[in-house]
C-alpha cells in the first residue's frame, strides 16, 4: 500500500495483445481485476477466505465506467494502481488506473457489489474497517 492505494506490477505477454501487438481492450480488465483481489490480500482479507468463511460471500463487478487514454504494447511494465473511493452498505466503488511510468492509460471507476446465495448483503465491517484505515 501507498499512499492509501494498493500499487501492482503488471508485465505485458504476448497473450495480453492482439495481433497488432498492443494490448487488447479486455486485458485491461482481467489487470484491474488483479488489482482489487491483491488490494484485499494487502488488508490480509482473501476472497477464497471470505467465501469459505462467510456462507459463501463473493464480490461481483455491479458496474465500470473506463477510459481508455493510451496505449500499452508487448513487453511494457505497467501499474495497476487501486483505492477505495466510495463505502456503502453492500457495495464499494475502487479507483483504477493502469500505467506506464507516469503516463495513465486507463482510469476506472468500479462498483463491487457483496453478495451471498445471489442476493447482495453488507460488505463484512472488518473489511470495512481494514479499507478504510488504508485509505
Amino acid at each position: 500500500m501507498q499512499d492509501g492505494a494498493h500499487v501492482l506490477p503488471i508485465r505485458v505477454y504476448y497473450e495480453d495483445t492482439d495481433f497488432s501487438a498492443r494490448v487488447y481492450h479486455a486485458s485491461y480488465l482481467r489487470f484491474m481485476e488483479r488489482g482489487r483481489t491483491e488490494l484485499l490480500r494487502a488488508v490480509e482479507v482473501a476472497q477464497s477466505d471470505l467465501h469459505a468463511d462467510m456462507g459463501g460471500l463473493a464480490f461481483v463487478v455491479r458496474k465500470m465506467a473506463i477510459d481508455f487514454l493510451g496505449g500499452a504494447v508487448m513487453d511494457d511494465v505497467l501499474t495497476i494502481v487501486t483505492r477505495p473511493k466510495e463505502m456503502r452498505g453492500a457495495s464499494m466503488t475502487l479507483s483504477q488506473e493502469v500505467r506506464r511510468g507516469d503516463e495513465v492509460l486507463v482510469r476506472a471507476d468500479v462498483m463491487v457489489a457483496a453478495v451471498r446465495g445471489g442476493r447482495a448483503v453488507r460488505i463484512p465491517d472488518e473489511l470495512r474497517a481494514a479499507l478504510s484505515a488504508n485509505s
